[in-house]
């Protein structure tokens, strides 16, 4: 489990197509080798991936290398598949026992890819202490919308957000300057496909619903 809570930035080194099915990715983080054992979970741009071997690091940075492979539902339901040398992506490690819950529970299982239609800029106040903020619209996957609500969670490129409104299947979220300054968020796009994570209590909530009886 995650938080939605981006912890660092890594970039991918080296990504290699293993046939059709599966590809193989070394991304570079500031985390500690350490701490990480192989099999952990790193929630990689929101999808969780399993941590295969570790190696040091020869740019002089801090941190260190990490391999992760994406099998075939991974690159059919996300956009891993389009990652190679360079790519930068959101990271955060998972959720220990004890830890603060900043976001919202996130399980790294993102369930379709949605696309950057608008990106509003909105000029800050000059008599506020705070910067430019900008408001992002996303047009939701297919069959998504309906657990998609106004002023309710959802996970974008491994980012807890708030929705600040829904209109048909497309929401938009409120991006404020720390985000920029700790995400990947201040080099989207327009046209940038973006990782969707909906809320695990929205897609409940739908499921129970959806069973209660008729009449």
């Amino acid at each position: 489990m995650f938080t939605g809570i981006v912890t660092a930035i890594g970039e991918v080194v080296e990504a290699e197509r293993k046939g059709p099915s599966l590809k193989r990715l070394a991304i570079a983080c500031p985390y500690e080798s350490e701490g990480i054992a192989i099999g952990a979970s790193i929630a990689c741009a929101g999808v969780c991936l399993t941590v295969t071997a570790l190696r040091s690091r020869t740019d002089g940075e801090p941190g260190c290398i990490f391999q992760v492979e994406a099998a075939a539902e991974t690159l059919a339901k996300t956009n891993v598949g389009a990652w190679e040398p360079g790519t930068r992506i959101n990271l955060e490690r998972s959720l220990k026992v004890g830890e603060e819950l900043g976001g919202h529970l996130v399980t790294g299982h993102v369930d379709g890819v949605g696309r950057i239609l608008r990106i509003e800029a909105i000029e800050p106040d000059p008599d506020e202490p705070w910067g430019a903020t900008a408001r992002f619209h996303i047009r939701a996957p297919q069959g998504l919308p309906r657990f998609i609500a106004t002023k309710g969670s959802i996970c974008l490129d491994g980012t807890s957000l708030t929705v600040n409104s829904v209109e048909d299947d497309v929401f938009t979220v409120l991006l404020i300057p720390h985000s920029f300054a700790v995400t990947t968020w201040g080099e989207r796009r327009e046209g940038d496909p973006v990782h969707v994570e909906v809320d695990l209590m929205a897609r409940y909530a739908a499921r129970l619903a959806e069973a209660r009886p008729q009449g």
